[in-house]
C-alpha cells in the first residue's frame, strides 16, 4: 500500500501564528496556488482514498486535489492538527517569552502543551489512523493533514526520536510517501514540493 502525507498550502497566518484547532484559517492567494500544483502534480495518480483533517485550511486543499484525481475527500479527525491548547492562536514572538515553549521545542518526547496534547499522543493517534486505512483493503491514500501530525508519522516511520523532531521537515504543499510493506512502511520519497 502507498499513502500519500500532505500537508495543506499555505495560508496568511503560517509563520506568524499558532493557529492549532482554534484559528481554522483558510488558504490565502498563494495558498491556492500551491493546492492547484499540488493537485497537478497528483492529478496521475491512481488514488483510492482521499482523506483529510477537518480545519479548513487542509479541507480547502483536499478539495483541489480531489477535483484533479475525481475524488470527494473525506473528513478524518485523526488527521487533525495538534492540539496546543492555551497557545492556540497566539503570535510565535509571544511564544518565545514562555519558558514552557522553550522545554516543549527542547523535550518533546516527554513535554505537554498546557491543556493540550503531547507529541506522543498526535503520533498514536496518526498510527492508528493509517493502521485502519490499512485495514480498508485498498492501494492507495492520500491523507491531507499539517505538519506536526505529518512529522509524527514520519518519526515513527524513519526511527527517529521525538526530541529530535527538528531533524524531520515538513514543509506547507509538501508530499511524503509512505510504501507500506508487512508491519512497517518505507519513506521513499520526502517533501516533493508543489511546483510553481
Amino acid at each position: 500500500m502507498r499513502i500519500y502525507l500532505v500537508r495543506h498550502a499555505s495560508h496568511p497566518l503560517l509563520g506568524r501564528v499558532l493557529c492549532g484547532r482554534s484559528v481554522d484559517i483558510g488558504l490565502g492567494a498563494e495558498g491556492r496556488r500551491q493546492a492547484r500544483a499540488l493537485a497537478d502534480r497528483l492529478a496521475s495518480e491512481r488514488i483510492d482514498l482521499i482523506q483529510c483533517s477537518p480545519r479548513r485550511r487542509a479541507r480547502e486543499t483536499a478539495e483541489e486535489i480531489g477535483v484533479a484525481i475525481g475524488r470527494l475527500p473525506e473528513i478524518a479527525p485523526a488527521l487533525d492538527e495538534h492540539d496546543p491548547g492555551e497557545w492556540a492562536g497566539l503570535t510565535f514572538d509571544a511564544l518565545t517569552r514562555d519558558p514552557r515553549w522553550q522545554t516543549w521545542n527542547e523535550h518533546r518526547g516527554s513535554a505537554r502543551p498546557p491543556q493540550g496534547e503531547s507529541m506522543r499522543e498526535v503520533q498514536q493517534r496518526v498510527l492508528d489512523h493509517i493502521e485502519s486505512t490499512r485495514a480498508r483493503a485498498i492501494d492507495t491514500a492520500l491523507m491531507v493533514s499539517h505538519a506536526e501530525p505529518i512529522r509524527a508519522a514520519l518519526m515513527h516511520y524513519r526511527g527517529v526520536a521525538l526530541d529530535d523532531f527538528h531533524h524531520v521537515q515538513v514543509e506547507p504543499a509538501s508530499i511524503h510517501v509512505l510504501h507500506m510493506t508487512g508491519n512497517s512502511a518505507e519513506v521513499r520519497t520526502t517533501s516533493i514540493m508543489a511546483a510553481a
